[in-house]
């Protein structure tokens, strides 16, 4: 572990120069992949309208992505210790500027689901290795906890600016404008990450090892898969046994981490309260954070009739809350305790979801602008501060599977907040009654999702198509009803069990000595 001592100052070599420029540009890095995550949520209806997805290969198109960042990242962590943090993110950089293309360009529901797959997998290399360099630029605690609060804000509030900038691109170009974006940002990440960001790595890395990384993945994936088919579709020989290999090569994984001289993650990590206690609150903060803005993002167009952009903007409040508390966070943290920070940033989250549970299609949007500057301000604390923890946690070497664990906690948070609440979305959604005289076609489509749902009813009388619309409406907002209500209890739940696996944890003060 590295020690720490009190100084009024750092000395100049703890201080690198250019350390800001290179954290600017790391956070881009960031904020883009975070977007990628939810800039979906808008585009939805779009994509509904040129691909035809079916109701599963939908929810696949929105989370096959996060699963395969989620599945990859402590691989990649610890691939970026072994072989170099920078020359890792600018690879994953390059990569991901090329995805982006497939992603734009893609023409059936399948090679869209592949292609956000492929754009996971380049995400994946991006995001433990822009926290880890963090941990190797900034040496005093204090400048460190600012730089993980804007690293933080700008991972929170990237889920909230997804709609906003997708909004603006569909309002003036096809959906796959959203994708294209990408490849300006990254090759400025490129140039400028080239000059500026130092190179670190573990300077005793051992090898990297293949059956882990290949565990990881089956696992992670296999796990998700199962959980999200349970809820959608009820049980089946299918979803077990996916659901039991997954599980199986998870504590493979473990085990075969105990066992390694070098792990690619050292498991005994999580003995530490404090460490576990941060990474389930990372998880669940983002869990709630996702899935509230994916789904309101459906509700503010499909069901109140907003515009791309003007439902990208509505959601704007979210990003504002997160960015605004992650500044805020680590002094927050100094001054009263880690553990109400993140607790109260955990129950901000419940509260807000259970008081999505009273929406209805004609609520007044002070309410919903309300809620979601609410849920941004409590994800900004909650999720900056056990990153921080998270971080301080290892020492520098370790620096990259300390990252890789607290950004799989987000991706996966982020995966299972569209694939468990929207499960839950479109179970009640599924089964709503269809108004006589709808042919059995239509209604079938309809029943795929909202967007279909509205598709469909252009094809009807318009009698017809007004009342499977509002039908369909009524049941999205109900299914949005009782997902509310599960987010609500899960997080609520977790912001108690913070309280108490949080109990004495401290963020670092002053310079620190590696």
């Amino acid at each position: 572990m590295s020690s720490m001592e009190q100084h009024p100052g750092a000395p100049t070599e703890l201080r690198r120069p250019g350390r800001w420029i290179a954290l600017s540009v790391l956070v881009l890095a960031v904020l883009l992949v975070a977007v990628d995550a939810t800039v979906l949520g808008l585009a939805t209806p779009f994509l509904t309208e040129d691909l035809k997805p079916s109701g599963t290969q939908l929810l696949w198109i929105g989370d096959v992505y996060s699963f395969v960042i989620a599945g990859l990242l402590v691989s990649m962590g610890s691939l970026g210790d072994r072989i170099g943090r920078k020359k890792l993110l600018l690879c994953g950089a390059t990569a991901f500027g090329a995805v982006s293309v497939l992603n734009a360009y893609a023409s059936t529901p399948e090679m869209m689901i592949l292609a956000r797959a492929l754009l996971g997998v380049a995400g994946a290399t991006l995001m433990p290795s822009t926290l880890a360099l963090i941990r190797n630029l900034f040496h005093d605690a204090r400048e460190r906890s600012l730089a993980v609060g804007i690293w933080g804000a700008m991972a929170s509030a990237g889920a909230a600016v997804g709609p906003v900038v997708g909004g603006f691109l569909l309002e003036h170009f096809w959906w796959g404008s959203v994708f294209l974006i990408n490849l300006p940002v990254m090759a400025v990440l490129v140039v400028v990450g080239i000059k500026m960001i130092p190179e670190s790595k573990n300077p005793a890395p051992g090898p990297w090892d293949v059956v882990s990384v290949l565990l990881s993945l089956v696992g992670m994936i296999g796990v998700v898969y199962a959980i999200k088919e349970l809820a959608a579709h009820g049980g089946s020989w299918p979803v077990a046994l996916a659901g039991i290999g997954g599980a199986a090569a998870l504590v493979w994984f473990v085990r075969r981490q105990f066992r390694l001289p070098a792990p690619l993650l050292d498991m005994r990590l999580f003995h530490h309260r404090g460490f576990s206690g941060a990474v389930l609150a990372d998880l669940l903060t983002i869990l709630g954070l996702s899935g509230l803005v994916f789904f309101l993002s459906q509700f503010l167009q499909l069901v109140q009739g907003r515009g791309p952009l003007e439902a990208g903007l509505a959601e704007l409040p979210a990003a504002v809350g997160a960015v605004t508390a992650g500044l805020l966070a680590g002094v927050t943290a100094r001054r009263f305790s880690v553990r109400s920070v993140v607790s109260g940033g955990l129950a901000a989250i419940g509260l807000s979801l259970a008081a999505v549970a009273a929406i209805h299609k004609d609520t007044a949007y002070p309410l919903i602008g309300a809620l979601l500057l609410i849920v941004g301000v409590g994800a900004g604390f909650a999720f900056t501060v056990t990153s921080d923890v998270i971080l301080s946690s290892v020492p520098k070497e370790h620096a990259g599977s300390a990252s890789a664990v607290s950004e799989t906690a987000y991706e996966l948070g982020a995966a299972l907040g569209i694939a468990l609440l929207g499960s839950i979305v479109t179970g009640v959604y599924q089964d709503f009654a269809t108004p006589a005289g709808v042919p059995a076609p239509t209604s079938s489509a309809a029943h795929e999702s909202l967007g279909g749902a509205v598709e469909a009813a252009k094809t009807l009388t318009e009698q017809q198509g007004t009342a499977l619309v509002h039908a369909a409406q009524d049941a999205f907002v109900d299914g949005l009803r009782l997902a509310s209500v599960f987010g609500a209890a899960v997080l609520l739940t977790t912001a108690v069990a913070a309280w108490f696996l949080l109990r004495g944890q401290k963020l670092e003060e002053g310079i620190v000595h590696d």
